[in-house]
């Protein structure tokens, strides 16, 4: 918390701390209440406040009574300085500095809140050619992840270690953090990360676990932190965005350009928005094929709480602001949007990025079974309205992930992952994939997951990658099996190894078939044992590339939606809503549809309702179930129907891509299109809120209005 007094939002100049061991200490975590009435002299720490309720002390004790009462105890004097807490406020002439210029010695951009500029093109944007030209600003709020289970982790002393328990999204991560915080070797931090109870990349990265394994190193005890739902607003969120969009046409609707500028309120610390920032910023373009883009993204800091990743890694953002230029093109030019958009649609195998993966599905299969599923094109009743947009995101450009798999002597087996299983299902494919590959049956295959003491490496669990790279590990981890029962069958019945096959639990030899339990019985022998298997996945990265690397897979997806719209309160009624995705394979369908059906909730929350509301000073006003609002059974989609494409095209275990992201990236856009067609009005703002659609149709009722009729209404 370093800094000039200049560039933060408070200074924290009298702050009471009390020597460990001092009987004054001793007294503020006792939990004695007449301890309350007193202020003891301790030591004065001058510290710097980034945001709001940003942490300055910790104090441990046995009791929640006991902390609460002690914290009271610390006198914090604040002086109050000027603050940035939006996108005009950090890009302002003269603006509070967030950060200390000092930290970026020879940056250009370190007397500014931007903390870096991602830089995007290629082709002749300044000189293209265009029949019309479509330019516009959009903003997408400050969201929470408002995952239901809160911010929380325990620690305690582990032999001359430490023992950790999160509910990490990147176990690994933690580890290597902590043994750096700790100045431990990371033999000597053990990751425990059950299955979190949500959490949608706002637990990617540590927050409080050094700590609380600090003060259990400290206090030689086991400690525990846990935040409550308004805590957790406070801990992590999704970056706000302001995006200018400037996009050519030419008479038959193709783009001839594209020049995008965009501005992340990435809040007081940087963690992951920057990576964010770029990799989102890069896929500006979407599925379209664009001659010449330009790209000019940048996170800025502000003080307030730090963004997080959030579910679609920033291209819910960028997809707004696209999706509607091409609607307000599609009307300027006198086309139908579904037709704009299918023109300048990439086909498979067409390289639509330069030096990027070429796309890698059947875009087109997807959208029209999404608008044959909405009923594209036929008539409504009045006051309805239909929209469609389409939505892309590459998924990971790098990865390492290991598995272990053992097959016991009884045909068992069981699967070793490093993956956080948070709600993508990935506890289930895991097994489905070793049943397949040995031939186990499922209901005898175990998953261990999240314990770094157990399990092998794997690098993190994000951008839709589980299934992909970690079941690729796994099916190779098998395969290493079945190449010991080869081996194991050919010492066991004398034949020559060449002449053995296994497949899905069947071993063959020239003369007979047998189980793998068979070879197992005959090859380990009265001792027992049993055989272990190790795979790899690994995608190096590229440093000649813009992201450090291509995208593996791309997740393509088509939203299409219906509305009624009340003219009278601006409520917006979903009568049907339809979520199309390209898949490559379903390995399990109902998991399938539900990933693809909570994103699309998740992205109707953003779209309709979801905001965090700050004051003038920067405070949450809107902290918790209360005053936050999301979308609850009243609100979901009369009808809401979701379809997967496969064709086999995708590079995980059977032809796979990830999924579980795609439903929610083009949601907004394809709403906001629906809410236009039935009421004649424009937006260019989220959430689309009653209050907001309502004021918009007065406004427009007052411009249409005769103004000699007006003036006589008045008189009257």
């Amino acid at each position: 918390m370093d800094g000039s007094a200049n560039d933060q939002i408070g200074a924290a100049d009298n702050v009471v701390a009390f020597p460990p061991g001092s009987a004054e200490a001793d007294m503020a975590t006792s939990g004695v209440a007449r301890h309350r009435r007193h202020r003891f002299p301790g030591r004065t720490e001058s510290v710097r406040a980034r945001y709001d309720t940003e942490e300055l002390a910790a104090v441990a004790a046995e009791t929640k009574e006991a902390a609460e009462m002690a914290a009271e105890l610390v006198r914090v004097d604040y002086q109050v300085l000027p603050g940035v807490y939006s996108v005009a406020d950090a890009i302002a002439p003269g603006a509070p500095l967030v950060q200390d210029p000092s930290l970026r010695p020879g940056d250009p951009l370190a007397n500014t809140n931007a903390f870096r500029e991602h830089r995007y093109g290629w082709g002749e944007v300044d000189t293209a050619y265009a029949d019309l030209i479509v330019e516009n600003t959009y903003t997408f709020p400050l969201i929470s992840h408002f995952a239901i289970e809160p911010h929380g982790s325990m620690a305690a002393p582990d032999e001359d270690g430490v023992m950790i328990w999160s509910p990490v999204q990147h176990p690994f991560l933690l580890q290597k953090i902590a043994a750096k915080v700790l100045g431990l070797p990371l033999s000597r931090v053990r990751v425990q990360a059950p299955d979190p109870g949500g959490a949608f990349g706002g637990k990617q990265n540590p927050k409080y676990e050094p700590l609380v394994a600090f003060i259990a190193l400290r206090t030689g005890r086991p400690a525990r932190l846990i935040l409550t739902l308004a805590e957790s607003f406070q801990a992590s969120r999704r970056a706000s965005a302001q995006m200018r969009m400037r996009v050519g046409f030419r008479a038959d609707g193709t783009i001839t350009f594209l020049d995008f500028d965009s501005y992340y309120l990435i809040g007081a610390y940087v963690d992951i928005a920057d990576r964010l920032v770029g990799k989102s910023n890069y896929l500006a373009g979407g599925p379209y094929r664009i001659p010449a883009a330009r790209v000019v993204a940048r996170g800025l800091l502000s003080h307030t709480t730090p963004a997080m990743a959030m579910r679609g890694f920033g291209i819910p953002q960028v997809t707004w602001a696209r999706e509607s230029i091409m609607d307000e093109a599609a009307r300027k030019l006198g086309i139908d949007p579904l037709e704009l958009r299918i023109r300048n649609l990439a086909s498979k195998g067409e390289e639509f990025l330069p030096g990027e993966t070429a796309a890698d599905g059947d875009w087109l299969e997807t959208v029209r079974r999404t608008a044959e599923m909405i009923g594209w094109g036929t008539p409504l009743p009045r006051g309805r309205g239909r929209g469609i947009a389409f939505g892309l995101k590459s998924g990971p450009t790098t990865g390492l992930s290991y598995a272990t798999v053992r097959l016991l002597a009884d045909g068992s087996a069981i699967v070793y992952s490093g993956t956080s299983d948070m709600g993508q299902g990935a506890r289930t494919i895991f097994a489905q994939i070793a049943a397949e590959e040995l031939g186990t049956p499922f209901d005898r295959v175990s998953v261990v997951m999240g314990d770094t003491g157990l399990v092998p490496y794997d690098q993190q669990t994000s951008a839709s990658r589980s299934s992909v790279l970690m079941g690729t590990a796994i099916q190779r981890a098998c395969r290493h099996i079945k190449q010991q029962i080869r081996a194991m069958t050919a010492r066991a019945y004398g034949v020559d190894e060449e002449s053995v096959s296994v497949e899905r639990g069947v071993v063959r030899i020239p003369d007979r078939e047998l189980s793998a339990v068979e070879v197992l019985k005959a090859g380990l022998g009265r001792l027992g044992g049993e055989l272990i298997g190790n795979g790899e996945m690994r995608v190096d990265p590229d440093p000649d590339h813009g992201l450090g690397g291509k995208g593996v897979f791309f997740e393509f997806n088509c939203n299409a939606t219906e509305v009624e719209v009340d003219p009278d309160t601006g409520e917006v009624v979903l009568t049907r809503h339809v979520t199309v995705g390209d898949v490559g394979r379903a390995l399990n369908p109902r998991q399938v549809a539900a990933q693809d059906e909570g994103a699309t909730i998740m992205g109707l929350g953003h779209t309709l309702m979801e905001e965090i509301i700050l004051d003038e000073t920067g405070r949450i006003r809107n902290m918790g179930a209360t005053d936050y609002r999301i979308l609850t059974s009243m609100d979901l989609p009369l009808e809401l129907r979701s379809a997967s494409i496969e064709n086999g095209d995708g590079p995980g275990p059977y032809g796979i891509k990830g999924v579980s992201e795609g439903g929610l990236l083009a949601t907004s856009p394809a709403v906001s299109a629906a809410i236009t067609a039935a009421t004649g009005v424009v937006f260019r703002d989220l959430p689309l809120t009653p209050e907001r659609i309502w004021r918009a149709m007065r406004d427009q009722r007052a411009s249409a209005a005769d103004p000699i009729e007006t003036s006589v209404i008045a008189a009257e």
